[in-house]
């Protein structure tokens, strides 16, 4: 993360030569760019959260946010239970839900290019499209179970590809500095929030409506999100196009900016702090239903389990969003990423509720330190890879978190489920000291400030400002 010192520039004037004219003074340098300065800067200047929705393109993608949310919510939920009824396959109607993870990986992998490569105004508007008519065949009674699996994943291939790209497209709207950082958050707790009422809402319409009709309700909520995008936001030209030509195959370049975005030490660093504490935080939301069997909790009990998590996230990023400024912000991410599963070896102790939500509060407070890596992750990614960065952000974090429900599954098959939550904490804050270190040693030195400026790190090329 750079130091906020910023370099100002003096008044310089060339003095006057010999003859009747003295020559103009020379104009004044102008000062550098500051990204903090781009369209304010949030806490800095007395706006916070307030600030963001005075943007009027922000409040366009914020109100399309939710309808894709309710869309994608209502559609999952009625598709499990449209699946149940036409096989009664248990592990079928499942599969719909672990649908909607695993195409992430090669969505973000294979069409990442998408994101820098066309107009993002373009690219959002297609892929609600896409969805809306995949969702629409979905409602078709000729539609075989195949079928529906298999628009399924074609609905979450597209998902990191709309996700990296909005993010992208964001700094534009936004600008780079506390704003931008401001409006992911916004975005992410209505992420958080509007899931579990998006699927009170399908059970709701599950209760008045047949699940084809549930879902044919998505089909309405994607084609006003792409509305919204279209008439909210304006065209911008794409980012590949202004930098390199866009030359090449799409697959080439989604490849090849995946590879650039690896290959680059201190990016590599930051996935790595999004993604491994992502993937041990999901143990014990995955095993919530043995939990509270064994503890003999009820029903209520275990919707408690499954909400409070999300409860503590969205309190301490809307406190750490309202009350601390983008310094402090930058200076907590690392504390509260070691700290952030240490919760979790309360467990250990196989609690009561009382302390089971306790712990469960407290780890979703640690999420908070998110709130400032965006930032530190904006500064590190080159304009050009920005949407590619994005996208693969998007798709890895949604993979390592299915990837850890599933073997958090599986060691319960041989441990007891307080003992496996409880060692996802200790592994998980070990792994995530371990990133914390790689994060240090790729920090920025003093004075390398401006975004572009290479620095050689052992065998390693990066990108300072990060």
């Amino acid at each position: 993360m750079p130091s906020d010192d910023r370099t100002q520039a003096g008044t310089t004037r060339t003095p006057p030569a010999p003859g009747p004219k003295p020559p103009a003074p020379a104009p004044e340098p102008r000062e550098p760019h500051d990204p903090s300065r781009t369209r304010g800067s949030g806490n800095e200047t007395g706006g916070g959260y307030r600030a963001v929705f005075r943007v009027r393109e922000f409040r366009a993608v914020f109100t399309a946010h939710l309808l894709s949310l309710l869309g994608v919510s209502v559609s999952e939920l009625a598709l499990t239970v449209l699946v149940y009824d036409l096989t009664g396959s248990p592990l079928l109607s499942a599969l719909t839900f672990a649908l909607g993870l695993l195409p992430y990986a090669v969505g973000g992998t294979l069409f990442a290019g998408i994101a820098d490569r066309y107009p993002a105004r373009r690219v959002l508007v297609v892929c609600d499209l896409v969805c809306a008519c995949c969702v629409a065949v979905m409602v078709l009674p000729g539609t075989p179970v195949g079928g529906l699996l298999a628009l399924r994943c074609v609905v979450a291939a597209v998902a990191p590809v709309f996700t990296g790209t909005r993010a992208a497209a964001l700094t534009e709207i936004l600008g780079e500095g506390d704003l931008y950082v401001l409006g992911r958050s916004l975005l992410r707790i209505v992420s958080q929030s509007a899931l579990l009422i998006g699927f009170g809402a399908g059970g709701l319409l599950l209760a008045a409506l047949t699940p084809r009709g549930a879902i044919a309700v998505a089909v309405g909520t994607f084609c006003c999100s792409a509305l919204l995008l279209r008439f909210g936001t304006r065209a911008r030209p794409a980012r590949s196009a202004a930098t390199d030509g866009g030359g090449g195959t799409l697959l080439g370049d989604s490849l090849s900016g995946t590879r650039a975005v690896l290959a680059d030490r201190r990016i590599r660093a930051l996935l790595l702090l999004f993604w491994v504490p992502a993937f041990f935080v999901v143990a014990p939301e995955a095993l919530a239903a043995p939990y509270a069997d064994a503890i003999d909790a009820g029903p209520a009990a275990l919707g408690l389990m499954m909400c409070t998590m999300a409860v503590g996230h969205i309190g301490s990023e809307l406190w750490a969003g309202s009350v601390l400024g983008p310094r402090a912000r930058s200076r907590t991410v690392l504390p509260v990423a070691a700290l952030g599963l240490l919760p979790l070896l309360l467990y250990a102790s196989r609690p009561g509720m009382v302390l089971t939500l306790a712990a469960l509060v407290l780890t979703g407070v640690g999420a908070a330190y998110i709130i400032g890596l965006d930032q530190w992750f904006l500064d590190a990614v080159p304009e050009a890879l920005r949407g590619r960065a994005m996208t693969l952000l998007t798709a890895g974090l949604m993979t390592v978190q299915g990837l850890g429900m599933a073997l958090a599954g599986l060691a319960a098959e041989f441990f007891p489920v307080h003992q496996v939550v409880a060692a996802s904490g200790a592994v998980g804050t070990l792994c995530t000291l371990l990133v914390i270190r790689e994060v240090r040693a790729t920090r920025p030195r003093s004075g390398e400030q401006v975004r572009g400026t290479e620095v050689r790190d052992g065998a390693d090329q990066h990108v300072t400002n990060g």
